[in-house]
């Protein structure tokens, strides 16, 4: 039987798999579920500081997915 930990590494692996072929919003959710997974580790294991950050990062995560999916992103560099 797989761990949590596994399950989110293979999550990773397919979200940087994914960037990699140009799928970057399939990727944002890839990595999103990812996030959850280790802050539930992360949680589950005492670690509160780690929660936090993990918490944090997956928060500013689904903010740049909705943003993403409403198409409020610019495509370039150059302004």
């Amino acid at each position: 039987m797989m761990s949590a930990a596994v399950i989110g590494g293979i999550l990773m692996i397919i979200g940087s798999f994914l960037t990699y072929k140009g799928m970057i919003f399939q990727s944002v959710f890839a990595y999103l579920i990812a996030d959850f997974i280790w802050a539930f580790i992360a949680f589950s294991s005492g670690d509160i500081f780690g929660s936090i950050t993990i918490t944090l990062g997956t928060f500013f995560g689904i903010l740049t997915f909705l943003k993403m999916h409403k198409g409020e992103f610019v495509k370039h560099l150059k302004k």
